[in-house]
This record gives C-alpha cells, structure tokens and sequence, in this order.
C-alpha cells in the first residue's frame, strides 16, 4: 500500500467538496445547459482531474502517477455506457431538459459515496483473498459478452428496485413541481417525479459498478488511486452527458471498443492472480501497457465511428401521422401514467 501523507486525502477531500459547491451554486437556477457550457465545465472537470494527476506524479512517484491516470481513463471510458442509460431514464420519466442537472448532481453525490463503500471493500477483499480476482475477471468477461451481444439495454427505469422501493415509502405525484423532491398535498409529504428520477439514477449507477470496480482494481489495489481516480472520472460525469447529448448514437463503436477493454482488464486480473497465486514466471501486464491499449482502443473507436457514420433512420410518425414528441418536453396534461410505473400496454 501507498505510504500516502495526510495532507493529500485533506486536499483531495477539499476538492471534491469545494468543486460540488461551486458546481451547485452555478446551476441553483433551472436552465438548459447548452453545449459551449457544457464544454467549458467539461474542460473544468477534466483539467481538475489532471492537476491532481500531477500532484500525486510529483509526491508518490511515477508509478503511482500512471495508475491513477490508467485508473482516471478507464473510469472516464467506462461511463459512457452510464450515459445512455441517463438518457434512457430522462426519456421515460420526460425530464424537463432544464432539470437534469440538478438530478445528476444528486446522482453524483450518491455515487461518490456507493463507489467508496465498494471500492472500499474491493480493496478489502483483494487484498485478503487473492483467488477474488478470477471472479472479478469472469465478471468482466460476462459483461463483455452482454456489450458484443447487445444486452446491455435491458435496465427499466420503472421496474428499478430503488423506484418501486419509493413508491412503497410514499406516494408520487403525476406532475413535476419545478426542482422540488417533495411537496404538500392535502397536509401529507408527497415525492415529486424529480425524486423517482434520482432513485433511478442512483440504481443504474449500483448496476454500472459490477463492471466499474473490478476493472479499476485491475489497476491498482491501493485505495487512495482507485477512489481519487473514480471520483474525479464521476466528478466530471454531467458535463459529459450534456456534452455529448444527442450524439451518444454517433459513437457506435464505442461500444465495441469498450467490450475490448474490458475483456483486456480481465486478462490483466487473470494475470495478475496466477502471479500471485502459482508462480512468479507468469507476466503482469504493467499498468503504461495497459494505458497505452486503452488509450489507443478509445481513440481508434472514436475514429472510426466519425469515419463510417450510420445514416440515422427518420421519426417514425404516430398512427395520427404526428412525429413522437421529443423526450425532453414536459408531459402534457392528458398523460396519467404515474412516472416510476411501467407503460401501459395498448
């Protein structure tokens, strides 16, 4: 383990909530946050994330330095698969497009503190039971076959364990009340649909870290590297979706690219388990080896989904011949499916 100085956790501890106040006080108010804004606070989160890269080449070393950026590149690469649920989630409850900041703020928030308890307990268990990584390799594995066969877009939002749970808790209402969670009717507390979009949010990001936490302890075992490098990488989550809303469907080999990675990660855990298990001859693949791959499997991915673009198939018109309405829009006052229930059959 990293003999890591205090004064490191204080300031990364810091960061993390310094930056989510100045993030929550930019976006108090209800907006739509449009690309060049998205970008900037992407290039926020990202410079953040590589100052403090920096930091900890400079104060822990090299290779420190290298496992945090593999470990920080990896997660970064592996949301993108999160984002298309969150579209998936906007798109059922029809999010206002003006709210989804404040729900993937909250999301956020959540998944910082789910990703420390696991990756908390990864470490744990890796570090007492090594025979632990052949698992996490067969889960990568298995998760690399769901994205080759394309079933990763099995998640309902409104069959999520955490909306039905709310359901049961209290009563949600049909209608959005701005940016309230809750508010009063007839003297009783009621939850808004904001706050079953959070739940889902939240449950989409428990599912995303069976592939997340494996893979990153691939990287490195040390807790300080696979929770800053989460972190920073989930930080920087919301400004990606807006970033890249609308142009998730672009990218069609990411997925492909994304499946290599992580059948690559899983060799790398099968590796790194039999070195430790059987005998010392068998090679770990070093972590500038596995930065160089995933680096160049993203790039490549990215290149050729600009190059050999799919011609996008036109709207699909209603049966009274109007086209669908966009999932951004409010829901119309006639609409009385309560959000969080599945859709009604025709």
């Amino acid at each position: 383990m990293l003999d890591v100085p205090l004064w490191l956790w204080v300031a990364f501890a810091v960061t993390v909530v310094v930056s989510l106040a100045v993030d929550l006080l930019a976006h108090r108010e209800a907006h739509v946050i449009g690309f060049k804004e998205a970008a900037a606070w992407s290039g926020v989160w990202v410079g953040l994330a590589l100052v403090f890269g920096a930091v900890v080449f400079l104060v822990l070393g090299v290779t420190p330095g290298v496992e945090y950026t593999t470990a920080w590149l990896l997660e970064k690469s592996l949301s993108v698969d999160n984002l298309f649920v969150f579209a998936l989630i906007f798109a059922y409850f029809r999010v206002p497009r003006a709210y989804q900041h404040r729900v993937l703020f909250f999301g956020v928030m959540g998944a910082l503190v789910f990703r420390g308890i696991f990756l908390t307990a990864g470490v744990a268990v890796v570090s007492r039971f090594t025979a632990v990584l052949f698992a996490f390799a067969a889960v990568l594995f298995y998760s690399t076959y769901k994205i080759l066969e394309e079933e990763e877009d099995s998640f309902d939002p409104g069959k999520s364990i955490a909306v039905r749970l709310l359901r049961k808790v209290m009563p949600v209402r049909d209608e959005y009340a701005g940016m309230k969670f809750f508010v009063k009717e007839a003297g009783k507390r009621v939850a808004t649909p904001l706050l079953a979009v959070v739940a889902a949010i939240e449950a989409a990001d428990l599912i995303f870290a069976v592939d997340s936490v494996p893979a990153v302890l691939a990287v490195s075992d040390d807790a300080f590297i696979v929770y800053t490098s989460n972190a920073f990488a989930i930080l920087g989550l919301r400004a990606l979706y807006f970033l890249l809303a609308g142009m998730l469907d672009r990218f069609h080999y990411l997925s492909k690219g994304l499946a290599l990675i992580l059948s690559f990660i899983g060799v790398k855990l099968a590796l790194q388990a039999s070195h430790k298990l059987f005998t010392p001859s068998i090679p770990e693949i070093p972590s500038p080896v596995s930065l160089a791959v995933i680096v160049t499997v993203l790039g490549v991915s990215v290149a050729l989904s600009i190059r050999r673009p799919i011609n996008p198939a036109p709207a699909s018109p209603d049966q009274n011949g109007v086209p669908s309405r966009s999932a951004d829009d409010p829901p119309s006052a006639d609409e009385t499916r309560r959000p969080g229930d599945p859709p009604q059959d025709s």
